[in-house]
């Protein structure tokens, strides 16, 4: 669980540092993700999912 917390603590910064730093950014960032088509979007979606669960077993091994 502490794992977990830990996890999600570090989105949070890394969020929260991104929102503060580029605003402007991550605007247009979301606006251009509206005009994505979904299929485009949920197949980054997967590679993200993809990857970040390869990061945590070759971490955790």
């Amino acid at each position: 669980m502490s794992d977990f917390l830990v996890a999600l603590g570090l989105v949070l910064a890394i969020e929260g540092t991104l929102y503060a730093l580029l605003p402007g950014g991550l605007k247009a960032m979301m606006r251009q993700a509206v005009d994505t088509p979904d299929n485009v979007l949920r197949a980054g979606g997967v590679g993200a999912l993809a990857l970040g669960v390869m990061i945590v077993w070759l971490v955790r091994g």
